[in-house]
């Protein structure tokens, strides 16, 4: 983590290491079979260069990380005379946590959210939609940012970022396995030896889709958990965790009545936004990107109360000051 005034979370770190080590031990993996297997059927070159090919879309995912991020939900960098106000904000948090200035930019989209993006503190950006800039007072804005810095500052985008390209590359491959063409055909071969075995598309397939599923796993516990930090760590920073908490439970409500359409054009930003642009109950809730409402508030009132000071968003967070 870069040395901040934001608090340091040791589990995080922990996490993150964690989550890296396992991504890329599983990538090894799945070069490995598939060389092995290749070898069996002649195919090895093609899993050298399916390595190579991840470790491709890992380096331009990481060094590009912002722009496409920004890109995908049609932001546009603002100067501090086009957002004085969210400039200004944002100048006052960084000061406050002795980290560089990230790219402002804003997206015009009336869905209440933000995120953060970037390989690093000095190479990053914060986005938030117009829809936010309508729905929060400034402080409720400010907790918003707070909590969005501390990503930035914790770099744990950036290891979403990465963790991501394992997912990506694996699923590249099952795609193209599924097709059977990258893996000359259906049928299955026979080794050096004579042996009969399944066909390599089939074993590409396979090792993909398991590759594919733990990466998904992992990613969500990892942004669960991040989420809670950077909710923790924003909250401390401004000493108004009541104010974070009541941004959280307007954003929230508010989303559900966007349309589904509109969520759905940005549902692959899930796991960057402060909350996930989805609506009602299900299978998405049970995989999400990010820990209940409820957790969260019940995290603010933890905080509030190591603070001393009261929950001020105009309701009394699950469990507490009942």
């Amino acid at each position: 983590m870069a040395r901040t005034r934001f608090i340091n979370d040791r589990g995080l770190t922990a996490r993150m290491t964690l989550v890296m080590f396992l991504l890329g031990a599983l990538f090894v993996a799945l070069v490995v079979v598939l060389m092995y297997a290749g070898g069996r059927y002649g195919g090895s070159r093609l899993a050298l260069v399916i390595g190579l090919a991840g470790l491709g879309v890992a380096w331009w995912q990481w060094y590009n990380s912002d722009k496409l991020a920004l890109r995908a939900m049609r932001a546009v960098d603002v100067t501090p005379e086009q957002a004085p106000e969210l400039h200004g904000m944002i100048d006052r948090l960084c000061a406050l946590a002795d980290m560089p200035k990230p790219r402002v930019a804003i997206a015009y989209t009336d869905m209440p959210n933000a995120f953060a993006t970037g390989r690093s503190p000095s190479h990053s950006a914060v986005c938030v939609t117009t829809g936010i800039l309508d729905r929060l007072t400034a402080e409720e804005l400010e907790g918003v940012l707070a909590h969005e810095l501390s990503h930035v500052a914790h770099r744990d985008v950036l290891v979403m970022t990465l963790a991501a390209s394992a997912g990506i590359a694996a699923g590249l491959l099952t795609r193209g396995a599924q097709y059977g063409m990258l893996f000359g055909g259906g049928g299955g071969r026979r080794d050096n030896n004579n042996n009969s075995g399944p066909p390599f598309w089939l074993i590409a397939l396979v090792v993909s889709l398991v590759v594919y599923a733990v990466s998904f796993f992992l990613t969500r516990l990892l942004s669960r958990y991040r989420e809670l930090c950077a909710d923790r760590s924003g909250a401390f920073l401004t000493q108004k965790p009541g104010a974070l908490a009541s941004a959280l439970t307007k954003i929230s409500g508010d989303v559900a009545s966007i349309p589904t359409k509109d969520l759905r054009e940005v549902q692959s930003m899930n796991a960057f936004f402060i909350t996930p642009a989805i609506s009602g109950m299900g299978l998405r809730t049970l995989t999400s990107t990010h820990p209940s409402l409820e957790q969260r508030l019940e995290q603010l009132a933890r905080v509030s109360a190591e603070l001393g000071k009261p929950m001020d968003g105009g309701f009394s967070a699950p469990g507490f000051g009942r």
